[in-house]
């Protein structure tokens, strides 16, 4: 089994169900007693949160290529950044490190295809759904990507911030993200990506008219492959 490296920390809430995730596929796949091989570095959010919404993108990434360099000194044979959003600056953790990065977009791209959903639309805080970091790398893939309008897209950030990364989960809420979901699927979204690694603690399969694509779930199961090819 490959050991895997996990980039936590933002926030911790949604890096606790990596762990959780990936430790669970791998006793699925090989039995009751067994778990993975994993290291995690998790960073302090706050910094992290600070560069982000003042825009010093280039600080947010040397803490994480510090973060990816310590996996990878410490036996780490992949990297798995536990945010979607941080992905902003994935091109400069891999070119910092040797091991294999594996993308969150990757697996997520896969799953819409393989459920033949070409019109997704894309949940997430207002840097994933109106940049271009995550969707231009969705839809070189094939996907045609809808994002929510600007007062939606509001209000999906702040959930996320204010409540979601603080462990917060509101009923209200959840009825907020419905709506959302409602507008896009008008507009012919036949898929929703949870585009932010916390969404998949407010919304589940029930919750929703459209299919969900979990970019955490589907991120951990991409780690677990790695870790367990022969």
């Amino acid at each position: 089994m490959r050991t895997i490296g996990l980039i936590g920390g933002m926030s911790w809430e949604s890096s606790a169900e990596y762990y959780r995730l990936i430790n669970q596929q791998v006793r699925d796949q090989l039995g009751p007693l067994r778990s993975a091989r994993l290291l995690m570095y998790s960073v302090d959010f706050g910094p992290v949160e600070q560069a982000q919404h003042a825009g010093r993108w280039d600080e947010a990434a040397r803490i994480l290529i510090d973060a990816a360099q310590r996996l990878q000194d410490g036996g780490a044979e992949c990297l798995v950044l536990c945010t979607n959003t941080m992905h902003k600056v994935a091109e400069q953790i891999q070119a910092a490190t040797a091991v294999p990065f594996l993308h969150i977009a990757d697996p997520t791209a896969q799953a819409a295809l393989a459920a033949g959903t070409l019109n997704v639309g894309l949940l997430g805080t207002a840097f994933t759904m109106e940049q271009e970091f995550l969707k231009s790398r969705l839809s070189q893939q094939g996907l045609n990507v809808l994002v929510p309008d600007a007062q939606e897209r509001q209000a999906v950030h702040r959930i996320i911030y204010e409540e979601l990364c603080v462990g917060v989960i509101s009923d209200a809420s959840r009825r907020v993200y419905q709506q959302v979901i409602e507008s896009l699927r008008a507009r012919g979204a036949q898929a929703i990506i949870l585009g932010c690694t916390e969404i998949g603690l407010l919304l589940k399969p029930e919750h929703s008219p459209l299919p969900l694509l979990d970019t955490t779930e589907l991120h951990a199961r991409a780690a677990v492959d790695f870790a367990l090819l022969e």
